[in-house]
């Protein structure tokens, strides 16, 4: 039987999962790979941070996704079907681990930033460059 998220131990174990998953994956493991050139041994432990402090409410991650995510679009478009892609990846990787409130949680919070970074990055706004 499936148990929820309760503490660090299972965000590490649902990170850990799901960037083998993505570094696996056709379609948006190059971006990781290839184009950001993902370091896992530094990313992986601010994605914990981040993890914990978005489900649990701790104050630990360091750092601005948004910033480093338009960066990375300047390298490559990061259209809607990267972010479906990791979307599904990641209540994959959240149903096949756990099960619970703070497993839809994680799932329902995953959907939210996925949605408003893709908009943000790819809304007619964030085209015009101020000089």
């Amino acid at each position: 039987m499936k148990k929820d998220i309760h503490n660090r131990e299972d965000i590490m174990l649902l990170v850990d999962t799901f960037y083998k998953n993505v570094a696996l994956n056709k379609q948006i493991g190059p971006i990781f790979t290839d184009v950001a050139k993902v370091d896992w041994s530094h990313h992986l432990p601010k994605m914990y941070d981040f993890w914990e402090s978005i489900l649990f409410g701790k104050a630990i991650y360091k750092g601005n996704p948004m910033l480093t995510h338009f960066a990375l679009n300047e390298q490559t478009p990061l259209q809607a079907e990267a972010f479906e892609t990791w979307k599904n990846l990641f209540f994959q990787t959240v149903d096949d681990l756990f099960k619970g409130e703070n497993a839809n949680l994680i799932k329902q919070k995953a959907q939210s930033i996925a949605d408003l970074m893709h908009f943000k990055i790819n809304s007619p706004q964030s085209k015009i460059k101020i000089v």
